[in-house]
């Protein structure tokens, strides 16, 4: 019934999550922060964080056979509403031609304090 996919983050046996999971022919993608060897991936850079984001979830969406084109939700976490135009920024590369439905808030805080951005998004199986 569910199809399970973990990307070895140290946060999915210490919280007990999965980067992504199949339910049908709806893939979701947990809340994705910009990593990079188990360290943040270029704090104080939404630009390049966001970007950083993607590509995990690209990764994630590839192991079901799935690319971004696949996307139909996103929404972005940032810790700086400020940051929108970076953040969109990296979002427009990834999906100007095939735009899903999106959401950008501002939030508290993320799991560390250098991460100025997070990402979930749900795709769909052709």
């Amino acid at each position: 019934m569910f199809e399970r996919r973990f990307s070895g983050s140290p946060w999915e046996k210490k919280i007990g999550f999965c980067r992504a999971i199949r339910v049908g022919n709806v893939v979701h993608l947990a809340g994705t922060a910009p990593v990079l060897a188990g360290e943040v991936f270029a704090p104080g850079d939404p630009f390049a964080q966001a970007e950083r984001c993607m590509e995990i979830a690209a990764e994630a969406l590839a192991s079901f056979g799935l690319d971004l084109s696949h996307v139909y939700r996103v929404r972005w976490y940032l810790t700086e509403i400020s940051d929108q135009e970076a953040v969109g920024r990296a979002h427009h590369a990834a999906f100007a031609d095939h735009p899903p439905v999106a959401t950008m808030v501002e939030v508290k805080g993320l799991v560390d304090p250098a991460m100025r951005v997070e990402i979930e998004l749900e795709a769909a199986l052709p």
